[in-house]
């Protein structure tokens, strides 16, 4: 099955038509090299307005493709693999309405126990939001919760840099890439640092682009992992918003921040709240710990842990001169560990020392300094 979800186009409900007509990934596989796979009415549903040109692609590409050696590479690559009915396939998954066919593993699946939060959000979400989710994660994963999120842009890195920040429950995060191409790039240490800390799930194998229609699906899987799903910010439509029709199709708690009624990046999420008891509201980590049915520490606690300082803050000031740097320049200049890097980096934005753009960190004189 690793070398069929390899084939360009092959998602979820491609694969189970697969099964349903062909039965196991053997017979599919050799249905597919024989190129009239789209014959097959059940299979030609599921492959768009052009199915005789898919199955001529999958074709030419399976007679280039030696499944064994694509197995050995994810194996040389220390990336685990579990299908549908196998013994290693989470048990979280297994009475899911939509469930994975298989899934790609970096880090330690065993972390995936207690209870769990989805923090979701927008791409382009304000410092209001980034500060929330941040701030948030760290509350939530230094009370034992694990953090939930798909390492993506805004409010997804913001999410698991607060998670790894402090000591606490191991993220989670699902993606929707090969576990071998990060996306985005610049996530590169928070990747890392979750697989080091948690565990990253894909369904796709190694060499997988991000594509577009990847995100959707993901996003069923988070809200299946989840016990209640937050969304920090949201736009009147995307991804987030998406998460939140799985999160109910499942039964979950959804919960929405909310946010300034003039903010678009809060305009999904004030709908949320405005429709009723949908969803409710989640002001810090003790509404959350709430509807989870945990006893919140006080918010003073909470602040107290955040406010917290680190004496790499200085450093990192220090280490960036004026010039824009990468995070990456940063962690070898100071020799930090990304936890203690982002902690300082979040800092030092929020008190106005440093400016994050595109990838580019920036230092700038403090407000009224």
């Amino acid at each position: 099955m690793t070398a069929l979800v390899s084939l360009e186009g092959m998602g979820p409900a491609r694969l189970r038509a697969l099964g349903e007509c062909f039965g196991d990934a053997r017979s599919s596989w050799e249905q597919l090299r024989g190129g009239q796979v789209h014959r097959h009415p059940v299979m030609a549903t599921t492959m768009g307005q052009r199915p005789d040109r898919v199955a001529a692609l999958w074709a030419t590409d399976a007679a280039r493709l030696d499944p064994a050696a694509f197995w050995n590479r994810h194996v040389e690559a220390g990336i685990g693999v579990v299908v549908q009915g196998g013994p290693a396939y989470p048990d979280l998954f297994a009475h899911d309405p939509d469930p994975p066919l298989i899934l790609f593993q970096q880090g330690d699946p065993d972390v995936v126990v207690g209870p769990r939060v989805a923090i979701v959000g927008t791409r382009d979400c304000t410092r209001y939001g980034h500060e929330l989710a941040f701030e948030l994660a760290g509350d939530l994963s230094a009370a034992g919760v694990s953090v939930v999120s798909g390492l993506a842009l805004g409010i997804d890195s913001a999410a698991h840099a607060g998670a790894v920040e402090v000591d606490g429950a191991p993220p989670i995060a699902v993606v929707g890439s090969g576990l071998d191409v990060i996306y985005p790039r610049r996530n590169g240490p928070l990747w890392r640092e979750v697989a080091r800390r948690g565990v990253i799930w894909s369904e796709y194998p190694l060499g997988s682009a991000a594509a577009g229609w990847h995100f959707p699906a993901r996003n069923r899987l988070i809200a299946a992992l989840s016990d209640v799903v937050v969304v920090v910010e949201s736009h009147a439509t995307g991804g987030a918003l998406l998460t939140v029709e799985e999160a109910f199709q499942r039964d979950r708690t959804v919960m929405a921040v909310p946010g300034p009624v003039r903010s678009s990046a809060s305009t999904g999420t004030n709908q949320l709240l405005a429709e009723g008891p949908s969803a409710t509201v989640a002001r810090d980590a003790s509404d959350v710990l709430v509807a989870l049915g945990m006893a919140p520490g006080s918010r003073r606690e909470a602040a107290e842990r955040r406010a917290r300082p680190l004496p790499s803050d200085q450093s990192v000031l220090d280490a960036m001169d004026w010039q824009p740097v990468t995070t990456d320049h940063l962690l070898l200049r100071t020799g930090l560990t990304f936890p203690d890097l982002a902690g300082a980096l979040n800092r030092l934005e929020v008190d106005g020392w440093v400016a994050q753009r595109g990838g580019w960190i920036e230092r700038k004189a403090k407000p009224g300094g």
